[in-house]
């Protein structure tokens, strides 16, 4: 079992970061007065070297600070980005889509309270961003979609380049379009109509093959916030093309995810990885983390689980990790899942009390947002415009036609 990824034998000095004072530059023209959020973090010996090793960044969102975080490392060092998203909630990982004319393009996506923000890869761009040569992947604000308050949970691309939405206030898995704030396309069972109630909390997607297969959920309730009665024991793993629970007993469950073949959950309430027999719906503990667990990613044997503090509200009441307060921690810890052993961790201290998700970004040891929000980043803004020689076959050749996009100005 694993040991608290906060034992002090394992912790460098304090590193404290105020996201006012992040790695991106700090221009006094680019300032605008608005109130500071200070925020402190740590990271254990091994977090950097980990990084380092697997060649990875991480993207998490803190949707109570209303950012998503780029964690990367390089040169010995661990960076942090701090990029405004309002309520940063499910972050959809890195998907290859082909457009008209055999573009081969990369997005990641960004929910929000009422908005659900695109990312383009920037692909060559990434050098360029300012500090020019920090990054090596960057991902570019293009795109937003009106959903209206729908409380967006995770976000998967599927393999049809749609983009899977938990939509939790009308209890379904929905898509875009258009012409709608959103498409219903599956709800459980037990739910009898489509209503803005958060009957059960419909909360976190696993994807395998591309489309939705197990989806998490706080209760099964067909009642107005049902799920509230028995949060301490009601949670349910159920099957999306059954419609089957297969697995029940948890405390307040997130983040199914499929990986080696092993079928993972987060029993938030109290403070595990676990996995599903799938067959059985018997789940096993693979390891134990200091804080309530939401967000979970994976790279190869290791798990990066997001932890937050609980808030102080009634919804966390009867909940067992939350009986010791003072013990729970807000970060990311990287779990070895063959041996359940917590190998690295990195805290916030200050400024963020709770996470939502973890996106691994393979194959980046330092990526770049650009969002929406360049001043209140601190970020220098950038504009991707085409070469002067490819303007007359994008105005007069329509879809189709490959932009080389090479050109920050």
């Amino acid at each position: 079992m694993a040991h608290s990824p906060q034992t002090p034998a394992e912790s460098m000095d304090n590193q404290q970061q105020p996201a006012a004072e992040s790695d991106q530059p700090t221009e006094a023209p680019l300032r605008r007065p608005a109130a500071v959020r200070e925020i402190n973090y740590r990271h254990s010996a091994q977090f950097v070297p980990l990084l380092e090793h697997l060649g990875c960044s991480l993207l998490v969102s803190t949707y109570a600070a209303g950012k998503v975080v780029s964690i990367g490392a390089s040169g010995g060092r661990l960076h942090l980005g701090f990029s405004n998203f309002q309520q940063a909630m499910g972050i959809a990982p890195p998907h290859q889509a082909v457009k008209p004319g055999g573009v081969t393009t990369s997005s990641i996506a960004v929910g929000g309270p009422n908005v659900i923000w695109v990312l383009r890869d920037g692909g060559a761009l990434a050098p360029q961003v300012d500090p020019a040569g920090a990054y090596d992947r960057a991902f570019l604000a293009r795109e937003s979609f009106v959903t209206g308050n729908i409380h967006v949970h995770e976000m998967q691309w599927g393999d049809d380049g749609q983009l899977w939405i938990v939509n939790t206030l009308f209890s379904c898995l929905s898509t875009l379009h258009e012409e709608f704030n959103f498409v219903p396309r599956w709800q459980p069972p037990f739910i009898s109509q489509l209503a803005p109630q958060d009957r059960c909390h419909l909360n976190g997607m696993a994807m395998q093959h591309g489309k939705p297969r197990y989806v998490s959920a706080l209760g099964e309730s067909d009642a107005p916030r049902g799920w509230r009665d028995n949060k301490s024991a009601g949670g349910v793993l159920i099957d999306v093309a059954s419609g089957h629970t297969i697995a029940r007993g948890f405390c307040m469950p997130h983040s199914p995810r499929m990986h080696g073949g092993r079928l993972f959950l987060l029993d938030s309430g109290r403070g595990k990885l676990v996995t599903i027999n799938r067959q059985s719906g018997r789940a096993e503990d693979v390891a134990s983390y200091p804080g309530y667990g939401r967000g979970l990613a994976f790279h190869d044997r290791y798990a990066f689980v997001g932890m937050s503090r609980a808030r102080e509200t009634s919804v966390f009441g009867g909940v067992p990790i939350c009986e010791d307060r003072s013990a729970m921690r807000c970060g990311v810890v990287v779990i070895d899942w063959m041996t359940g052993q917590s190998l690295a961790f990195v805290e916030f201290e200050t400024g963020v009390e709770e996470l939502f998700d973890v996106q691994v970004i393979a194959g980046s040891r330092r990526t770049v947002l650009c969002g929406p929000y360049p001043r209140e980043d601190e970020q220098r803004p950038v504009w991707v415009v085409p070469r002067e020689d490819q303007v007359d076959a994008i105005v007069d050749g329509g879809e189709g036609v490959c932009v080389q996009r090479n050109q920050i100005c």
